[in-house]
């Protein structure tokens, strides 16, 4: 039924027209190609956004799916389903002869802007009006570049000057690269900027200019950056630097007061309205543009982010304004516009549950102040109470229902908080602090279980160059399991020999420190910057480590306590001891506009010492699942060969010390919101000892290449800017599982190699 479904809507799709909507006397604009005779620098792909014309989208290469889709819709655009089809699709691109010489001239421009002053563009017109088609080639004739011989600085302000020559890492281009205008002007940009940075707040990148000279006969260029003095100014007078002679943070609400109160404290002014709803200390520590100093750009951007962690504010405006003359420096005054955020919420869940007649129901509330002390403190609370009622013979068990009672408690400081470090300190760190608190009651019928937390960590950004930087640090992170009651033989039945599933329902305490840190050269859409404009190419780094039970440990030798079972115990519990490492890798190639290629790369190993002798089961590795090799299910993989038959009954079996994923994508724009994916998958996990419930899955340098389970797929994404749903098809291409089949790809079967897979946002 899928075959003929999927038979049927290709026939549709691909047996209308793609000239049905094309007009009489015109033609579709089939194809387009650019050819260059020389394509050791200039690639065809580079030139494309250059074409003021360009052929319907295909999808996968060949398929132009959303013509076909347009093609679908009848003549008569009154009825819904026709303009429905035509809200999918795209209309036909009529061929027109004056955009085609339009974009002649712009590879031409576009080849001189490279350096390639003398190239040529040709153009190939097929017409076949019968078939009202037509297809062009555009033949580019490069000729030989012309390249910067050397670069010379005719820059009559010292002190810019010395700021030039010291800081030369900004010239990306000089002596030996082609003479790329593009690369010049973006190279004006840069000094601006850098500029900007160091106090001449009224530069612009349009004071600087390049002489070219050229030798007849030759390619060579010398070059000459100029910078050019200020408007209305003799060429020798210097460029002037802007200092901050005041800061002053204005409230919305003072704005409309009639009495607007201000307040002074250290170097700034607040000027309030009739709420002072935040305290002058809290705005100071998260200024960084000082009066007295130099104007710096990047101080403005630093007291942006830092302002943006006040969740109290939900509006930030930063304004210079002149200040007058001071010597021979301009003065600036620093007016930073603040609006109030909603300062209290609170919000409630209510759901209802029918399993196999018992009924039950649970209830949820989130309170949250994010103003708590009138420093922008946030303060989150949450409550949730469940219950289900049983129906049966339940003699013998210590409950006759399920209950859960869980809380959650948790205070973000917007700065960073330690006792006895300074406060200078703390304001050159901009991070912010979370302290959380946790407590779960559970009742089942065979148990009664606690479980509790509480964690203290820190989190900052900071960008290098490019690249976009996140930092946490968990100082403190306590997990505390305990069982309080259960029938009397309830460890011992659930698993007998199973030491994994034993240890996720005895008690257990986890006092880990951890590290995280991701970095990114993801575009921030700025002023500067386009939302949509296309990034060649996307980089992320993920990496992270943890440790557990040292202190505990040390603590524990250091007053000579007693083992109990071969292990120390905090309140009765033996506390765990391990170490584990994360580190991940994504590498996205944008291939054009609606197409790209996504790789990834993720290892991770986790190894229990001292106190444990296995890591707990929270913190071991899975395989399988929406975002690991995707022709599993979640948990479903490995560890090694490791022999799975029953998904419920073994996947607390399936878990490992070690990690290792490799993925392939690749991502097609279809039609509207959706998007097309054909992905491969490489993986699995291993453990670091041999366990007796997991036969085959220890990690070994001599088999565990053989090891690696292998998948591919299809999948289906909606993009609606905001969040994407996402809808893979999996199917197992090798298995390394003993006693089942271990090339899939050569012999399918549906019901045992295919894995569908829902979730949100892409895997990697």
């Amino acid at each position: 039924m899928a075959r003929l479904i999927i038979t049927v809507a290709a026939a549709l799709l691909w047996g209308c027209s793609s000239t049905k909507h094309v007009p009489d006397g015109q033609m579709l604009l089939d194809k387009v190609e650019i050819k260059i005779d020389d394509d050791r620098t200039v690639h065809s792909e580079e030139l494309i956004n250059f074409l003021r014309q360009t052929p319907n989208h295909k999808v996968l290469g060949f398929a132009k799916l959303q013509l076909a889709t347009y093609s679908l819709s009848g003549s008569d655009s009154t009825k819904w389903y026709n303009r429905w089809l035509r809200s999918l699709g795209q209309p036909p691109v009529i061929y027109d002869a004056d955009l085609t010489d339009a974009s002649r001239r712009q590879l031409r421009q576009a080849m001189i802007n490279r350096g390639y002053m003398e190239a040529e563009v040709e153009v190939d017109t097929l017409l076949r009006p019968d078939k009202k088609r037509a297809a062009v080639t555009y033949r580019i004739h490069t000729g030989e570049p012309h390249v910067i011989s050397n670069m010379a600085l005719n820059v009559p302000d010292s002190a810019i000057r010395a700021i030039l020559e010291r800081d030369s890492a900004m010239f990306d281009i000089g002596a030996g690269d082609l003479f790329d205008r593009n690369r010049l002007d973006n190279l004006r940009t840069t000094i601006a900027s850098r500029l900007h940075d160091e106090g001449y707040y009224g530069f612009s990148r349009e004071y600087i200019t390049f002489t070219a000279d050229t030798v007849r006969g030759s390619k060579d260029i010398a070059l000459t950056l100029n910078l050019r003095a200020p408007d209305n100014t003799r060429p020798a007078d210097p460029h002037h630097l802007y200092y901050i002679r005041s800061v002053t943070f204005v409230t919305e609400e003072a704005t409309h007061a009639e009495h607007p109160d201000t307040v002074g404290y250290r170097n700034i002014s607040v000027v309030y309205g009739p709420d002072r709803y935040i305290k002058p200390s809290a705005l100071y520590d998260m200024c960084f543009i000082e009066p007295g100093r130099p104007y710096s750009s990047r101080m403005v951007d630093k007291t942006y982010s830092s302002l943006s962690r006040l969740s109290i504010l939900r509006f930030i405006n930063i304004e210079m304004h002149p200040g007058g003359t001071v010597g021979n420096a301009e003065m600036l005054d620093a007016v930073i516009t603040i609006s109030r955020n909603k300062k209290q919420s609170i919000s409630l869940e209510l759901e209802g549950t029918n399993s196999e007649g018992d009924l039950g129901f649970g209830i949820g509330a989130t309170y949250q102040n994010r103003d708590l002390t009138h420093r922008s403190e946030l303060l989150s609370v949450k409550f949730r109470a469940a219950y289900e009622s049983l129906s049966g013979n339940l003699d013998g068990f210590i409950n006759k229902r399920f209950t859960e009672y869980a809380a959650e408690a948790g205070i973000t400081f917007p700065k960073f908080e330690l006792p006895f470090a300074s406060r200078a300190f703390k304001k050159r760190m901009q991070a912010t602090t979370e302290f959380a608190l946790s407590f779960n009651w559970q009742e089942r019928p065979e148990y009664t279980r606690v479980i509790a937390g509480i964690a203290w960590r820190w989190k900052w950004n900071n960008r290098l160059r490019d690249m976009a930087r996140r930092h946490t640090f968990d100082l403190i992170d306590i997990n505390y399991v305990r069982l309080p009651r259960s029938t009397i033989d309830f460890i011992d039945q659930i698993a007998p020999s199973n030491p994994l599933l034993r240890y996720s329902y005895e008690d257990h305490f986890i006092m880990r420190l951890g590290y995280t840190f991701y970095q990114t050269n993801r575009r921030i859409p700025t002023a500067e910057v386009n939302a949509f404009a296309m990034q060649p190419s996307i980089t992320t780094w993920r990496f992270s480590a943890e440790t557990a039970g040292n202190l505990l440990y040390g603590l524990s030798h250091l007053f000579k306590a007693k083992r109990d079972d071969g292990a120390y115990k905090v309140f009765g519990i033996q506390y765990a001891q391990y170490v584990k490492g994360e580190i991940d890798h994504t590498y996205t190639l944008n291939l054009n506009s609606r197409n790209a290629l996504a790789f990834h790369a993720g290892f991770g190993i986790a190894y229990p010492y001292g106190n444990s002798s296995m890591v707990p089961f929270e913190k071991r590795f899975y395989a399988g699942g929406a975002n690991g090799v995707r022709g599993w299910g979640v948990r479903t993989l490995g560890p090694g060969c490791y022999d799975s038959r029953n998904d419920v009954e073994d996947f607390i079996n399936q878990c490992g010390d070690i990690s290792l994923i490799l993925s392939a994508e690749y991502r097609a724009k279809l039609f509207w919101v959706f998007e097309g994916a054909i992905f491969i998958d490489a993986g699995n996990i291993w453990t670091i000892h041999e366990y007796p419930n997991q036969p085959g899955g220890m990690f070994k340098f001599n088999k565990f290449y053989k090891q690696i389970a292998a998948s591919y797929g299809l999948g289906i994404r909606m993009d609606f800017t905001y969040f994407l749903l996402r809808f893979d098809l999996g199917f197992k291409a090798h298995n390394p599982a003993m006693n089942q089949e271990p090339w899939p790809l050569i012999h399918p079967k549906w019901s045992r190699d295919a894995n569908f897979h829902f979730s949100v946002g892409y895997p990697f």
